[in-house]
């Protein structure tokens, strides 16, 4: 999106005065522009801009050597050079390679170089003055060679020290030494034996094994690509013959004494920046341990131990690591020390380089040179290349560390040199001084325009060259004055800067340059844009690999940037190139950026940059790639046991989501060949764990890592390791003592794992006894994980216990476990069974206990079962089918729910073990109180006119008591949000089955509710919606349908159906009982412990009893008898369990029992 403002000429500035003095270049090497060089002939003095390094090494490899010298002035500067201290011509040597107009000659690589080495000196001169180059050092490298030599063989005791010399020649460094076998093999380096500093192989006590004839030394200088070899040398270790007791190696044993460096102290001097190597080589038997310290401080942080402890290096030695360290080297006879003092020098440094000046005639000049370094550097002060002592001027002194010049004059000019030097080397710097008059010259274009974003900073330059510096003022618009204020800052080179631009700095500014010389002055126009800025900045995303991810970036800009405006995408500070060849996931549109199929790769920080010519802005969100993690690596078996192995790993790549857990897996090669399975899981920080393992199996192993994310995959598998035999880890477990007929026990167990053998012929031995005698062990062996014990008495405790073994021997010691033979039938039934009625459709039992003797079985619990003989509705009794509930443990008492009210009901208790039901008690009656009637099958609008309705409607199926009557409500639910009010009407008939409510609006909807009821309450209810009509339209209607002959037969045909389904339905009502499925829910809590009360039973809910409006129904339409929905009980034999406290555990089971449907006949009747 773009930003909409208005840019322009704002109004003026106050305009304030300010002055600077300016002059071009004050602290560098004087450069007259060519601006002023196209104007005025301005002669300059000369200038070195380029020479050859320091130190320049003739490798034999190169092809030429340049010895570099380039200077610019006015005039063109000459070349002189030096050698040695004494003038060199290179002109002269016609091998030599020279280029016109410049000081540089190329030495050809010919094969002779030698004569051209030495120090080289550059003088660059022209009339005004000589600069001079550092001194340039030739170097010719000779090639290295060790001297041919027949070197002695070296013969030592064991367990004496010795060393083997290496003396490698000198070169150029730097120098790496090898010891190696005549087959290029290192000579294996420990704590015994290694290398020192000065290239000797140190042995700290010989051992047989070090007797062989090919030791070399190999000396490698990298830089000339050379590496040549010492004579191989032979040593001989002399035994001690086959004496190998512990009074023998005592002998040997000695304390520690250092092989290098020798004495108790010793100094050690360094250049700054070069890295502090200090060694101590100790010999003694056992092998010492060498421990560093630094007197009085710690050793400095970035200090390192290499070989083995015996070498302390200090990299890039500062000025602070000088002082006192001291190594000890120990071992249980004692312990030697040696102290090194440490000097860190360094060559010199500037602390005040002399820098190049422009000064006018008639002042003064002070040119100062200082630098610092160990020891105190050596300042030589030159002029044109000259000691300063040997060109002297009057006005002209030596204070301290500066040169002053008085009252300078046009002829002052020349170059200085100062040259700081220490025998660690030397800084060379050159300052031209130029003394000269001239008016300002404005080296920046007239007419300039310049663009400054609204709230940043610009700059508008006036460069001016002058003599003496000039003062600078800028104007504005025309102005005599100068701008001034806290946001204007005047440089010294001449600009001016704007902070914070706004909108009113738009408009034209002079500056204007004056000296004693003169004046000059240009114009510049300013111009202020609105500010580019990301207005909805991408945001840090987490996204899976192999998903799409998208960002997004909104940017405004100033409108005189429309088509210079860019908007990129950039990934770790790189910019998106679209190439929709090479790189097509990447898709850039309308501020989006479009990644699909996220990679690894893809991870890292995207900015979004917002850019125009003048200013840009730039947000930045980091993209995060999750994925699972990258299989563990170098998978590693040590501390080998018997039965136990250790397992290391490297973690592999977490892709941003830590590991949660490693999964260690196994497979054995005997039994599930090629089957990984689970073996151990350790938590994500750990890279380690022990393998706890069976015998004879071999095994191999391999770890994958579990995230969030998911699972990585696994690790290459670890080779095979194979275990020894060994006896069992463990015996068979969850050991099942049961009796399925009253003389057997049958004992059964888990096998062992084919894994758990442990070796082969695995059996199990199997003990029991008789529990409550002292009777001994019977056992038996077998192979197969079950065992029956036959002719035992019924029901008595035993104890048993399984123990396995294998041709290696037994397992552990088995647990005893106990168990019963097998069980009978109970004996007796439960005596004194009494009923108390809780309400009208649950009821509480209680009886008393079966004696445990008479039980001969583990009590499983009481069963109750009952069924309805009759309804008190009518005097016929009906015998309807048999119900059970079992209530599991020792218990007294329990609740039997779901009775239908007003019922008479028997029922009998019996107690139950694993082997069966024991005989019923003897049947108890009992009756259920009334209740509410169930809900009425069929209510249905028979005749609609214009201020009446008919109704007909049928009786409950099961009135649950005596019918009382019945309630008829109504109310009007026009299409509005309003209802009108509730209205009542109580028909005291019970044999009443239709109704007609008058004096209703007409042309209205209302909705209708119908419930039955008892002395106890009224049932749920049912309901209708009817519209009345227009009483033209309808009774036409109505007269001319009630007058033909076959709706009269056909309402008559109505009638004798309906009186036929009706007592049907009554018939049907009296076999026996159901209670709803809203009656199931209410009573699945505990009904004794919610104190049960008649109202449990009565309430109902039912979105038809509520006085909403509905929606409008056919008045023809076919009215359905009521389901009777399915119930809790179905009637059977099967067992139905609830807890102690009387709630399901089960299910009833048994026949459902079917519920006739009924269909009223519409009538117009009123009742009498």
């Amino acid at each position: 999106m773009r930003s909409q403002r208005n840019s322009g000429l704002a109004g003026r500035l106050t305009l304030l005065v300010v002055t600077c003095l300016c002059a071009f270049h004050t602290t560098t090497a004087i450069d007259i522009p060519l601006e002023v060089l196209g104007h005025v002939n301005i002669e300059q003095l000369p200038t070195i801009t380029d020479q050859a390094p320091s130190s320049l090494i003739a490798f034999p490899f190169d092809e030429s050597f340049p010895m570099t010298c380039e200077a610019k002035g006015n005039p063109e500067p000459k070349f002189q050079w030096e050698k040695n201290g004494e003038d060199f011509d290179p002109y002269l040597d016609p091998r030599l390679m020279k280029e016109e107009n410049s000081g540089t000659f190329v030495i050809p690589n010919n094969g002779n170089l030698t004569e051209y080495q030495g120090t080289y000196r550059c003088y660059a001169s022209n009339k005004l003055g000589t600069a001079i180059s550092k001194e340039i050092e030739f170097i010719v490298p000779n090639v290295p060679k060790f001297p041919k030599e027949k070197l002695d063989p070296v013969e030592v005791e064991e367990g004496q020290p010795f060393i083997l010399k290496c003396d490698p020649p000198t070169g150029i460094p730097p120098l790496q030494i090898y010891w190696m076998t005549i087959n290029l093999q290192h000579i294996e380096q420990d704590e015994r034996v290694s290398t020192g500093l000065n290239g000797d192989l140190y042995f700290s006590h010989a051992v047989e094994k070090d007797s062989r004839r090919d030791y070399c030394c190999f000396a490698a200088f990298h830089r000339i690509r050379t590496i040549v070899q010492k004579t191989a040398m032979s040593v001989n270790v002399k035994t001690r013959g086959g004496d190998r007791s512990e009074s023998a190696n005592a002998i040997l044993e000695r304390k520690p004494s250092l092989l290098t460096p020798p004495g108790g102290s010793s100094e050690k001097q360094l250049v700054k920046g070069e890295d502090l190597e200090l060694e101590c080589i100790p010999e003694g038997i056992p092998t010492p341990q060498v421990e560093w310290i630094k007197i009085g401080d710690q050793l400095p942080v970035k200090a390192k131990l290499e070989n083995h402890r015996k070498l302390l290096i200090v990299p890039r030695a500062q000025q602070e690591d000088s002082g006192k360290y001291m190594c000890r080297a120990r071992n249980p006879l004692g312990e030697v020390v040696h102290y090194f003092t440490v000097t860190v020098e360094g060559p010199p440094e500037w602390e005040s380089e002399p820098q190049s000046q422009l000064s006018m005639i008639g002042s003064h000049v002070h040119i100062k040179c200082s630098a610092r370094g160990v020891p105190e550097p050596t300042i030589t002060w030159r002029v044109n290349g000259q000691l300063l002592q040997d060109s002297p001027a009057a006005n002209r002194k030596i204070l301290g560390d500066a040169v002053f010049l008085q009252n300078a004059k046009a002829s002052d000019s020349a170059v200085y040199q100062c040259e700081a030097s220490n025998r660690h080397g030397t800084l060379l710097s050159n300052a031209n001084i130029m003394i000269m008059n001239l008016q300002p010259m404005i080296l920046t274009n007239n007419g300039e325009d310049y663009s400054a974003v609204e709230g940043k900073g610009v700059m508008m330059h006036c460069k001016v060259f002058s003599s003496p510096p000039s003062a600078i003022t800028w104007s504005r618009d025309d102005s005599s004055e100068s701008v001034a204020g806290p946001r204007f800052t005047f440089h010294d080179n001449g600009s001016l800067e704007i902070h914070s631009a706004e909108k009113g700095d738009v408009g034209q500014y002079t500056c204007l340059a004056k000296n004693t010389e003169g004046s000059s002055a240009i114009d510049a126009v300013l111009y202020i844009k609105d500010p580019t800025r990301i207005v909805v900045a991408p945001k840090d995303l987490q996204i899976l690999k192999g998903s799409a991810a998208q960002l997004s970036c909104l940017a405004e800009y100033d409108e005189s940037f429309s088509n210079d405006f860019e908007l990129l995408w950039e990934k770790d500070n790189t910019q998106i190139v679209l190439n929709y060849t090479e790189n097509p996931r990447y898709i850039m549109e309308d501020g989006y950026l479009n990644i699909s199929d996220v990679s690894h790769g893809d991870q890292g920080v995207y900015s979004c940059v917002a850019k125009t010519p003048l200013d840009r802005d730039t947000a930045s969100a980091f993209l995060m790639v999750l994925d699972v993690p990258v299989a563990p690596e170098n998978l590693v078996l040590s501390e080998h046991k018997s039965k136990s192995v250790k397992l290391e790993w490297i973690p592999g790549d977490d892709h941003n989501s830590s590991p949660t857990e490693f999964i260690i897996e196994f497979e054995e090669n005997k039994w599930e060949p090629g089957n990984w399975k689970e073996l151990l899981r350790v938590p994500g920080n750990h890279n380690s764990a022990i393998l706890r393992l069976h015998g004879h199996v071999e095994y191999r192993f391999r770890v994958y890592a579990i995230s969030a994310i998911g699972a990585g995959l696994p690790s290459e598998p670890t080779e095979r390791y194979k275990t020894p035999p060994s006896a069992p880890d463990k015996n068979p477990e969850n050991i099942k003592i049961e009796g399925h007929l009253p003389h057997e026990m049958s004992i059964n167990w888990e096998p062992l794992l084919p894994i758990e053998h442990n070796g082969p012929g695995l059996e199990y031995k199997v003990s029991y006894r008789r529990q409550d005698g002292q009777e001994e062990w019977t056992e038996h062996t077998v192979k197969r994980h079950s065992f029956v014990v036959r002719n035992t008495p019924t029901f008595v405790p035993y104890e048993v216990k399984i123990q396995a073994r294998n041709n290696q021997g037994w397992g552990p010691e088995p647990r005893i476990v106990s168990g019963y033979s097998g069980e009978d039938f109970p004996s007796a039934a439960p005596d004194d069974v009494a009923v108390e009625v809780m309400n009208s459709s649950a009821v509480r039992v209680t009886w008393t206990r079966v004696h445990k003797d008479k039980l001969h079985g583990h009590l499983g619990g009481y069963r109750i079962n009952w069924w309805r003989l009759r309804s008190l509705v009518d005097s016929k009794k009906s015998h309807g089918d048999k119900h059970s509930l079992a209530f599991p443990g020792d218990r007294t008492h329990g609740t039997v729910p779901g009775l239908t009210p007003f019922s008479e009901y028997s029922l009998i208790v019996m107690t139950f073990n694993g082997r069966g039901n024991g005989p019923g008690s003897h049947p108890v009656n009992f009756k259920t109180p009334e209740g509410v009637p169930e809900k009425n099958p069929v209510l249905r609008v028979t005749d609609v006119k214009r201020n009446s309705v008919s109704l007909a409607w049928a009786p409950p199926l099961e009135p649950n008591g005596i019918l009382t009557g019945y309630v008829l409500e109504y109310q009007l639910i026009n299409d509005t949000e309003e209802v009108g009010p509730l209205q009542a009407v109580n028909i005291s008939n019970p044999d009443t089955t239709k109704w007609i409510l008058h004096e209703l609006e007409p042309l209205s909807k209302y909705k209708l509710y119908l419930r039955s009821c008892t002395a106890v309450g009224c049932g749920p209810v049912v309901s209708e919606e009817s519209t009345t009509a227009l009483e033209t339209s309808l009774a036409s209607v109505h007269g001319g349908i009630s007058t033909q002959g076959w709706f009269i037969g056909l309402m008559s045909a109505i009638a004798l159906l309906t009186l036929i389904v009706l007592i049907a339905c009554f018939v049907n009502r009296n076999k026996g009982g159901k209670y709803s499925v809203k009656e199931k829910e209410d009573l699945h809590p505990d009904v004794e412990s919610q104190g049960i009360n008649d109202d449990t039973f009565c309430e109902y809910s039912d979105n038809d009893e509520k006085p909403l409006k509905g929606s409008q129904r056919s008045l023809s339409r076919e009215i359905k008898a009521a389901d009777s929905g399915d119930s809790l009980v179905d009637y059977g034999d099967e067992d139905v369990q609830f807890n102690e406290d009387g709630s399901f555990i089960g299910e009833y089971g048994s026949r459902k029992e079917k519920r006739a449907s009924a269909e009223v006949k519409a009538s117009t009747q009123t009742p009498a």
